[in-house]
């Protein structure tokens, strides 16, 4: 095989094995940082040897067995430290072969519950929502700092930054390398989500930049979701995400014309909407139901999400009950945008009057100053009750303030067949 071709496959390799082989090992080295340097170790290895001897038949076994050797080193050269400093000899020696067993029993153990155990470190809340996406997206999707920086169109120093000090603040916090227990697994399992769902939405809309969408973050985010819905398959609210993140995904290839502008949902051709994906979401969305009869914000979401899928046209949509899915969704998870996305509902289901005047009650959100969607959303229901002219300036108003090209381009056009000068 050529070289090219051997680090093409090299590369596939450590995408899919990367996350088992870092989980494994941060048991028990109980640092993340070590690791992955670890697991970097491995990487320069195979690249080094592989070209020449042929990818194994087992790779992953093959990094996972390079890496062992390396840590088993690391606590060896440790543990003759120690030793020579605190005159410790067979007391250490003891520790040292117990800390070598205790590997050995992790790197044959089942990999569920060490990858369990990595994206709950990883997202842990001590680090900020942007530290743990960067770190998720590091150790659990095996992206590169570069891949990370282009994704979220931030440089690239800035993100090795933000790894480098995540690394650092779980070694300081002395974050144990567990799956939280009792009344501490929502909370954390609410982080996990949270950072989750923010790689898909940057992925599904992109804050900034050419392109509407980055399917590589949604993909992600997608993957990650699947995995922890496996591992943790008792929590509603994990299926809950899965599901709507399966059912937003289903309308990529719709949400685009030729020109990359974006279509509005109402006006997507539903049949390019991939059908295998919304199956999936709803027999997720149903395991979510089956497991609690309370349901929580993205078991809601997905439930809106559903509303739409189901659909088999655009005026078939069940707006009403929407209206009420985005009612029930605010008392369990009040926020602005969480209103505004009431107020459309609303504005579907009773008229764009009825809209119009819950968007103009958010006008003094200070959140949603900044917000482009909400002269957006105002842009729309204005147009529909005839009133193009300030239709029109809110349309200029929500195109000025978003940082997505396409997006601008949408609203830009949305204000010129509005008129005016």
């Amino acid at each position: 095989m050529p070289a090219s071709e051997t680090h093409r496959a090299i590369d596939a390799v450590w995408r899919i094995e990367s996350p088992r082989l870092i989980a494994g090992l941060a048991r028990m080295v109980r640092d993340v940082g070590l690791a992955e340097d670890l697991a970097q170790d491995a990487l320069v290895a195979a690249l080094e040897k592989w070209p020449a001897s042929g990818i194994p038949d087992n790779p992953g076994a093959w990094l996972m067995a390079t890496a062992k050797h390396r840590a088993i080193d690391q606590l060896r050269r440790r543990a003759l430290l120690e030793r020579k400093q605190d005159e410790l000899g067979r007391e250490i020696e003891v520790q040292r072969d117990t800390a070598v067993d205790e590997l050995d029993a992790a790197i044959d153990d089942a990999v569920g519950d060490d990858l369990l155990r990595l994206i709950f470190v990883a997202c842990h809340p001590v680090l900020s929502a942007e530290a743990r996406a960067a770190l998720t997206l590091r150790l659990l999707g095996g992206l590169t700092t570069q891949e990370i920086a282009r994704a979220f169109l931030v440089p690239e120093p800035t993100i090795a930054q933000r790894i480098v000090r995540a690394k650092r603040t779980l070694a300081d916090a002395r974050i144990p390398f567990e799956v939280p227990r009792g009344s501490d697994l929502a909370a954390r399992v609410a982080s996990v989500l949270e950072v989750i769902y923010l790689i898909f939405n940057e992925g599904y809309v992109a804050t900034a930049g050419e392109d509407l969408m980055r399917p590589a973050l949604c993909e992600d985010a997608l993957r990650l979701g699947r995995i922890l819905a496996e591992l943790a398959p008792k929590e509603a609210e994990v299926h809950g995400l899965v599901a709507l993140m399966e059912i937003q995904a289903s309308r990529a290839n719709a949400r685009t014309g030729p020109s990359g502008v974006p279509v509005l949902l109402l006006d997507q051709d539903r049949a390019r909407w991939d059908h295998v994906l919304i199956r999936r979401g709803l027999a997720a969305l149903e395991r979510a139901e089956a497991l609690s009869r309370k349901r929580g914000p993205y078991v809601l979401q997905a439930a809106i999400a559903a509303c739409h899928a189901r659909a088999l046209t655009a005026d078939e949509t069940d707006w009403s009950r929407i209206a009420e899915l985005y009612e029930e969704l605010f008392r369990e998870a009040p926020s602005p945008v969480v209103a505004l996305n009431r107020a459309v509902a609303v504005g579907m289901a009773s008229g764009p009057a009825a809209g119009l005047a819950l968007a103009d009650g958010l006008l003094s959100e200070p959140w949603l100053e900044s917000y482009h969607l909400l002269p957006a959303v105002r842009g729309d229901f204005l147009e529909k009750l005839g009133r193009l002219e300030e239709a029109r300036a809110e349309f200029e108003r929500a195109a000025a303030m978003t940082r997505n090209t396409r997006e601008r381009e949408l609203l830009a056009g949305r204000a010129a067949a509005c008129g005016g000068s």
